[in-house]
Formats: structure tokens, sequence, C-alpha cells
């Protein structure tokens, strides 16, 4: 899941799979969406979704004493606490008029399924609505990231990924969003992966939707992680990795925010033409209008962007296509603004697309390092238990 340079990834996760498809055959595509659907119930409101001062202030609205909520919040981000009944510094007469305006149950785990001796776990949540969606944790030796989905399903219509092609339901609310991380977070404080007790050091915005169709939760959710504690989960924001197959005007919006997430550009074709079919949302931002929005947020923010690149077998990972992504990205200049994180597809079933073959994969690494681009292919951990990058599909 990648932009620690580790290995996830959004929409779905590392993608797939077996192809009988040319590039001459014109792919069929889901329209894109947007909005989400009109008419879905709010999830309840939870103290994650509001600043600390708006935590105090509903509590005083409902008659319960505002300076309360700081306990809360040191529960749930600091000690990671989940049962009320070892909030011992509430009172026990008012512990559940608490807890129920701040700390509503948001999710239900379905299904926890474990790769790579227990270091890598995928959950299947269950939303207030029915809405499923799944988050994988990762531990590695040096860090261990958590890869979460923002919406419910995703409207991008990627068609080579698995939660694409399931269409959107809903976007998420900040609280969902955090709620993922704060769950990772208490298996590894309880020593529930292999490796003793630990903390989540990353996040990637690489599971189920696209981020930035969700700003606002999405900028909320990063908030919340790199907030001080008890404030928040006290990450830092050089952790915290946000996706995009590229929605141009919220990408320079993120650039505006102040907070320096890195941000992973799943542009998967260098040119308009093959990036169209690939990444519908290329037919209103082009891959050079897409390029120099991810050029400005480097530029403005200091960090460098990560280009997502999927590998697929005869589409997209010819020789001439690695020169010509290496000369895209070297136009805007060769000051160490980008590096790019080549995916090998991960299957999804029934999917005509399949991995690249691996000396073609190694001589698009030898193209674009010999025209100076960094270039790393990422891990595709969790891919047995459909749990790499576009294999998210959030099935029961």
């Amino acid at each position: 899941m990648p932009a620690d340079g580790s290995a996830v990834h959004p929409r779905g996760w590392e993608d797939g799979a077996v192809m009988s498809q040319t590039p001459a055959e014109p792919i069929k595509t889901l329209p894109l969406v947007m909005e989400e659907p009109r008419g879905r119930k709010k999830p309840p409101r939870h103290l994650a979704d509001l600043t600390p001062a708006e935590r105090k202030a509903l509590l005083e609205e409902q008659g319960l004493p505002g300076f309360r909520a700081k306990q809360l919040s040191t529960h749930y981000f600091a000690r990671l606490v989940d049962d009320p009944e070892q909030m011992t510094d509430l009172p026990s007469g008012q512990r559940a008029d608490l807890v129920g305006a701040l700390l509503p149950e948001l999710m239900t785990p379905l299904r926890t399924m474990e790769a790579d001796k227990g270091t890598t776990r995928k959950v299947l949540w269950k939303l207030f609505d029915g809405a499923l969606v799944e988050s994988v944790l990762m531990r590695y030796p040096d860090r261990a990231t958590m890869c979460v989905s923002s919406q419910a399903g995703c409207g991008m219509a990627c068609p080579f990924c698995a939660t694409g092609q399931g269409g959107l339901q809903r976007n998420m609310s900040t609280a969902e969003i955090v709620e993922q991380v704060v769950a990772g977070a208490r298996s590894l404080a309880r020593g529930e992966v292999p490796g003793g007790p630990g903390r989540v050091s990353n996040v990637v915005f690489m599971g189920m939707g696209e981020p930035l169709a969700n700003y606002k939760a999405v900028i909320g959710a990063v908030r919340r992680l790199t907030d001080p504690t008890p404030d928040g989960l006290g990450m830092s924001a050089r952790g915290v990795t946000v996706s995009t197959v590229g929605l141009v005007p919220r990408i320079k919006q993120l650039a505006t925010e102040g907070i320096p997430v890195t941000l992973a550009l799943s542009l998967h074709a260098p040119d308009d033409e093959l990036r169209n079919e690939l990444v519908p949302i290329n037919t209103r931002f082009s891959v050079a209008e897409t390029v120099d929005a991810a050029w400005e947020y480097a530029r403005t923010t200091k960090r460098r962007v990560s280009i997502e690149y999927a590998m697929m077998r005869g589409i997209n990972d010819q020789a001439w296509r690695a020169d010509l992504l290496a000369d895209v990205l070297n136009a805007r200049g060769d000051w160490g603004w980008v590096h790019v994180n080549l995916i090998p597809l991960n299957p999804t079933p029934g999917s005509k697309w399949t991995a690249s073959d691996p000396a073609d994969e190694r001589e698009f690494v030898r193209r674009l390092e010999a025209k100076g681009i960094p270039t790393t292919v990422r891990d595709t951990r969790g891919s047995d238990i459909d749990g790499a990058c576009g294999q998210l599909a959030a099935t029961e």
C-alpha cells in the first residue's frame, strides 16, 4: 500500500488479472460518479467528527459537563479504550450518557483474515446502514501501516479495479475513517499482532473509494490523525498518504491545507488515449493537467509525490510507455519532486487483466531509472487474502 514505500492502495488495492483483451478492443467501463447517492442516512455523530471545542459544546447542549469531552477524547485517542467500564474517571451515573453522546458505535467487524504469519490483517466492517468496507493492517519490522477506506464502494469506475467495478454506495464520515485506524491501533497496542505491542506509524488512504471525492471527511480524518493527543492520534503528517486518481481541483485544494501529507497519484498510463480508458476521470482532466497539479502540490508542500502505476500485461507495460512516462515527469523538472511506484497487478475474480511479465517489468524499471526517475516496485502483501491494491470488494 504504498507511499510509505510499503504496500497498499486505494479503490480496492493492488489490482488485477487474466487477460483476454487487447488495447485495440474498447474497454467497457461504468459511468463516473462524483456525488454519493441522495437520501442516505448519516452515520451517528462521534467525537472524531468534531474539534475539541465542538465536543465540549455538544455535551453542554445535552446538559452534560463540557469538561468531560477531554476525558472521553483521552480514552478514545490516547488510551484506545472501547469498553465504557474501563472509563472509571467518568461518574457511573453519567457514563452511559457521555459515551452515548460522543462515542457511539460506528462499525462492527464481520470478518478478519490474516496473511504473512498474522502480520497482515484485513477486516471486513459493517457500517450502521449495512454498507460494507474493508481496511488492512500491515506490520513490518520498522513500521505498521493502516490502509483505510474512505467510501463504501467507489465511483471512479476504473475497469481493472474490483472496488471501482462495484460502484459507489456512499461516502464515509470522518469518524468512520478514523475508527479504522483506531481499531488497528488497539490491535497493535494489545499485542494481537505478532511482534509484540506496537503503534500505527503510517496511514494510507488506499482502501475502498476515491479519497478526494469525499474531501471534507478525508481532510477531517487527516486532522484527527495528526492532532496532538488527546485531541487526536498525534501522528506525523509525513506518515499519512492520500491517494487519488486525479481530481485536479481537489489536489490543488489539498496543497493549501497546510498539512504535508504525501500525495499518491494513480496514473497508470502516460498518454491520454490509454488513460481515458483505464482511468475514466482522465476524460475530464488530462494527463498534462493531472501531472501539473501533482507537480504544483510537490512545489507547494516540499513533499515528494508518488506516481502509482499498475503494470498490466500488454496494456500499459511497453518499453516506449516507460520512456514516455519518464519524459512526462521530467518535463516538470528533475529536482526530486517525484518517484514512480510500480504495482504488480493483483488478480480479481473474473478479471480480464493480468500482471506484466517480470522481464517487461524489469525493462520498465530500467528505462525509468535510465532517465533519472526513482522507481520502486510495490510489495504485493495481502494478495492471498484479496487485501492488495485493486482487490477490496467488501463482500460477506
